[in-house]
């Protein structure tokens, strides 16, 4: 009983030592690929990446966008079309772009929208911006329609509370 004893104080010590030993000693070497940098909004914005990718910055993080499917590029298509029929037939000034148009909905998040409705005067602002043409803070959009697709959680949860 008593050598059980010294053998599994000699193992707790050990495991001690080598747990304050491994304290002690530096941290292991963090790989540049590891760290992960974090955009602000304007760097977003001035942001070229690879002119066939869309990005949406989202708290901070470059998120390339998955190509849509048929489906949901069709229901755009059809969305749009019904919005440009509307707004001509009751003169209103307002303009419709699906897939494409970004909109700030936090301090560093930009989301692209599948449609997005705005002024005429606020169209005209965004078409001289680089990239996807991101609606700032200012140029509040007058209606954005996510159309939910696969990523569930994403487009009921979490783009509708922003």
């Amino acid at each position: 009983m008593a050598l059980r004893d010294r053998q599994r104080d000699l193992t707790m010590t050990q495991a001690v030592v080598s747990a304050t030993e491994m304290a002690i000693n530096e941290p292991p070497e963090i790989e540049h690929s590891e760290i992960e940098r974090l955009l602000t909004f304007q760097e977003y914005f001035e942001y070229e990446g690879e002119p066939s990718v869309r990005y949406e910055l989202v708290r901070g993080k470059l998120i390339p966008m998955g190509a849509s499917t048929h489906l949901h590029t069709s229901i755009c298509k059809f969305l749009l079309y019904k919005f440009q029929r509307y707004f001509a037939a009751q003169n209103l000034d307002l303009v419709a772009n699906a897939l494409g148009t970004g909109v700030r909905t936090e301090e560093n998040t930009s989301r692209i929208t599948d449609v997005v409705v705005c002024s005429q005067t606020v169209w005209e602002q965004v078409l001289h911006r680089p990239g996807a043409g991101v609606l700032d803070f200012n140029d509040l959009p007058i209606l954005v329609v996510e159309i939910v697709s696969s990523n569930r959680r994403d487009d009921y949860v979490i783009k509708r509370n922003e």
